[in-house]
């Protein structure tokens, strides 16, 4: 449909209506498909692309506002790329049956060929065309730009209803594009664009019309009780529920993704309060609130000590005089699930936990590694290891490695997932087992997540780190390694626990050693030869990121990491030792001197083979001096290291600074005479290792 040639510039409203949206995918859902709208308007030119546009979505629509649309583009010029000239035209000069070809493709007629222009385009000389095309009208391309939007929806399964074909993720009920107060007609998964649409559920009445797209959110807010605006939603129900905590004198048990859930579940947020009986309190806290969370979308009442009230708040989608229906609907369902909880709890504590480590080999972990069993006899032999080298109880730390993964297999864990390790402890203590073996059960699996606590203990840690390490050295060895986004089992983040592990709770135990160990509790033939490299530069990739993460300067985490540094709990200490280096005077000359003196011993075919260098044969004064200076920082720098001073190492290079100048601007490293040569080079290798002592400076932008 044409329009007027008058182009109007109005804001812009389309609104899909649905039947209610998966609550997880919402969010995604109005970003993406309002991102949509909008790049198919800033491709047609019909609005600017620093236009700032509102996205809406509700369990029941999607949709976006957009100010500043043109009802009518400007034409424009559009330069056309051909074709080389030496292919459009023949030996004669006249067009080449590829040229006409290729025009009556785009619609160009041959008489145009005096009006192409003739420019080089890399090494040929082609053919442009320029022409008039007429801008696109709002009205002839907005229902294609709406249906492209939706059909890039991340819809995993889309579904089919009644005797439609139409295919989508919920079945439709109607479409607005409004632009301003004018009707753009138009059709989307079969509907009809009108200017009408619906608003809650319950407590709004029939057909709403929209008088102008900018009156829509309003509109709805008013005669349709739906707060349409995701974003705005969102922050009311966070503000009424931290209001209604505070005025009960408690405070609001968060969970990941459980307000943005509820928001995406309601159109009219309101809160209510709620409870349970208190008896139900025996039951672990975590077991409450998970269920409470989960399968209800409450939000669990704490009070000033981190205990669990037993009260939780509901944000319902319904606003009534006197709600007491809602919330003894809702106590009444919620008293079963905590029942469950109740009886998980009973009934797995009539049971030892040890009693249940044989099932554990019934369980099986990964065709290629083994069951639980299997892999608890690892983690068992490997934490006993790290357990001696930091001096922790190794009965103890045997105990909690055994006992480890025993939940898994209990009713609770069944049920729960996510209770895995907490519920271990809980029954560990149960069962009467030493307090470090409890909490070590629960602490194995920390950290969990970025800013998640460590282990409390060095039992704790042992496990953890040795479950990390199985993971990593089992699914490398069978090479099964993270590509790209995809990371199936969780290796990034036991990288990550077992850097933070090793730094944060200054283990002094060396990487390389612990994947060795790790890798020697695996079966003969288990583990594919030589995989260890990979894992290590996988390790030292992600502590990488993980210190840039932290603000670390990108040319001291390369200085520091480019010696490869066994010991993951000194990296801190030379991070700030480097860092303290860069603000010297010297810093900048000794760094370039390093990297000449390591581009010059590249020159050696085995530098280890270099020696030390030999007095006798040092000929020059400045090659001399630098000799005496190199001789007499050695002992500076190796108490330094000794004492983990790096601060100290580094800064003592100072001393050979004006030597180093020297050397270069008067000494022929690469000597016609071999031995000379050789010995120059055995010199500057000496200094290149004090200079490397605790960071490659070379790496350094200073």
């Amino acid at each position: 449909m044409s329009q007027a040639k008058t182009p109007v510039t109005a804001s812009l409203l389309v609104e899909l209506l649905t039947e209610e949206l998966p609550p997880k995918a919402l969010a995604r859902f109005g970003e993406v498909f309002s991102a949509g709208v909008f790049a198919g308007l800033v491709q047609k030119k019909l609005v600017a692309e620093n236009v700032a546009y509102q996205w809406f979505a509700t369990p029941r629509r999607l949709a976006v506002l957009i100010p500043h649309v043109l009802s009518l583009a400007p034409d424009q010029e559009v330069e056309e790329k051909l074709m080389p000239v030496s292919v459009a035209l023949g030996a004669d000069g006249q067009p080449s049956p590829a040229l006409l070809k290729k025009l009556e493709s785009k619609g160009i007629a041959a008489s145009e060929l005096p009006k192409f222009t003739k420019r080089m385009d890399g090494k040929s000389e082609t053919f442009f065309y320029t022409m008039a095309v007429t801008g696109a009208q709002l009205a002839d391309v907005l229902s294609g730009i709406v249906g492209d939007a939706l059909k890039k929806l991340p819809i995993p399964k889309v579904m089919r209803w009644g005797d439609s074909d139409v295919q989508f993720v919920r079945p439709v009920h109607g479409l607005i594009q409004l632009h301003g107060d004018q009707l753009i007609p138009g059709e989307v998964l079969g509907l009809q664009s009108r200017q009408q649409t619906l608003g809650h559920r319950f407590l709004s009445r029939g057909l709403i019309t929209i008088p102008d797209a900018d009156a829509y959110a309003e509109t709805l807010r008013r005669e349709g009780k739906v707060v349409a605006d995701y974003s705005e939603r969102r922050g009311t129900i966070g503000a009424n529920l931290a209001a209604q905590a505070q005025a009960l004198g408690a405070q609001i048990n968060q969970a990941d993704g459980l307000l943005d859930e509820v928001t995406a579940l309601v159109e009219w947020p309101v809160i209510y309060v709620g409870e349970f009986e208190p008896e139900f309190l025996e039951v672990p806290q975590e077991c409450l609130i998970l269920t409470m969370q989960q399968n209800q979308k409450y939000f669990p009442l704490l009070d000033n000590t981190g205990k669990l009230r037993n009260q939780f708040l509901i944000v319902s989608n319904m606003q009534v005089a006197d709600p007491r229906h809602i919330i003894g609907g809702n106590q009444r369902v919620v008293r079963p699930r905590l029942s469950d909880a109740r009886f998980f709890f009973t009934q797995d504590r009539k049971e030892p936990l040890a009693s249940r480590i044989a099932k554990l080999g019934n369980v099986v972990y990964h065709n290629k590694l083994g069951t639980q069993l299997d892999r608890l006899l690892r983690v068992q032999n490997l934490a006993t290891q790290i357990g001696h080298a930091i001096s922790a109880d190794t009965t103890h730390v045997a105990r909690a490695a055994e006992l480890a993964k025993a939940d898994l297999v209990t009713d609770m864990v069944g049920e729960f997932p996510e209770l895995q390790g907490i519920m271990g402890r809980y029954y560990a203590q149960h069962d009467g087992e030493a307090a470090d073996v409890a909490e070590a059960i629960a602490d194995h699996y920390r950290p969990r997540f970025a800013g998640d606590a460590l282990p409390s203990n060095n039992v704790g840690c042992a496990v953890a780190l040795a479950d990390k390490l199985d993971t990593l050295v089992g699914f490398f060895g069978i090479g099964e390694k993270p590509t790209g986004d995809r990371d199936p089992f969780g290796l990034r983040r036991a990288a990550l626990g077992v850097l933070r592990l090793l730094m944060e709770r200054q283990l002094p135990l060396e990487l390389p050693q612990l994947i060795q160990w790790s890798a020697g509790t695996f079966p003969a033939g288990v583990l594919q030869p030589d995989f260890e490299p990979a894992l290590l530069a996988f390790i030292t990739d992600r502590l990488r990121n993980l210190l840039k993460d932290q603000g670390e300067p990108q040319d001291v985490v390369e200085a520091v990491l480019g010696l490869n540094p066994a010991r993951i709990d000194r990296v801190p200490a030379r991070l700030a030792a480097v860092r303290e280096f860069t603000a010297q005077p010297d810093a900048l000359a000794l760094a370039a001197a390093n990297k000449r003196i390591g581009n010059l011993l590249k020159k050696v075919d085995d530098v280890s083979t270099l020696g030390a260098p030999n007095s006798t044969l040092l000929t020059e004064a400045p090659e001399k001096a630098l000799y005496d200076k190199v001789t007499a920082l050695a002992p500076t720098i190796a108490d330094a290291m000794q004492a983990e001073a790096y601060a100290d190492a580094l800064m003592a290079l100072a001393q050979v600074r004006a030597s180093v100048d020297a050397f270069f601007e008067d000494v022929m490293v690469m000597a016609e005479d071999a031995k000379i040569r050789q010995n120059r080079l055995a010199l500057l290798k000496t200094l290149s290792d004090q200079m490397n002592a605790v960071a490659d400076i070379a790496r350094l932008a200073v």
